[in-house]
């Protein structure tokens, strides 16, 4: 069975609604949707996060990365760039760097913001650069899609964004984009891959 790891950080939980809809996209291709956070990175230099999280999805290890076959990595908009949880995860990934562990597995990624023009698009290239650095294969959205040329909230062809409003919720196009960003993914990768 093809394994996708989701993989988010989300403050607000508007990222991890965009992480929950791609996971349907992926396991409507009969595909297994693994979904997996990152530890905040705290202000104080002595604390420390406990190696289970309190609630939510258990936190990824470089092991989820090695064993999955595609990779949907989201997080929310920080001036446009991606939060220092993240980064934080991908700079402590050099020796699977070191041994081309990623290269050629497809990847997508995706983001969350509270405004219209907060950096979406600047978000979702700063993701892409440790990916493309691991050798890894982008993939977006085509403009196939009707709903990447109608929506009026978020979407992009280098990936799914949401702006996130009031209700908590995607909008109709968000919700549509983020489930067809999720079945191409598994879809890539199970045409296209890697052997382990």
């Amino acid at each position: 069975m093809t394994n996708i790891l989701v993989l988010y950080f989300s403050r607000h939980g508007g990222t991890q609604t965009l992480a929950l809809e791609i996971a349907k996209g992926i396991e409507s291709t009969g595909a297994s949707a693994n979904i997996r956070t990152v530890p905040k990175v705290s202000s104080e230099i002595e604390k420390v996060a406990s190696e289970i999280p309190s609630e939510g999805f258990p936190y990824v290890s470089k092991q989820d990365l090695v064993t999955c076959d595609g990779l949907a990595l989201g997080c929310p908009t920080h001036f446009g760039n991606m939060p220092a949880a993240m980064k934080y995860f991908w700079d402590s990934t050099s020796d699977l760097w070191m041994k081309g562990a990623l290269v050629d597995k497809p990847a997508c990624v995706f983001t969350s913001t509270s405004s219209m023009h907060g950096g979406q698009e600047s978000t979702l290239l700063s993701m892409m650069l440790p990916l493309f650095h691991h050798g890894m294969c982008l993939i977006g959205l085509p403009y196939s899609l009707p709903e990447l040329h109608e929506t009026r909230t978020g979407g992009s062809p280098y990936g799914v964004s949401h702006l996130a409003n009031d209700t908590g919720k995607l909008s109709n196009d968000e919700q549509k984009l983020a489930f067809a960003m999720g079945k191409r993914l598994s879809e890539w990768a199970s045409k296209n891959g890697v052997t382990k």
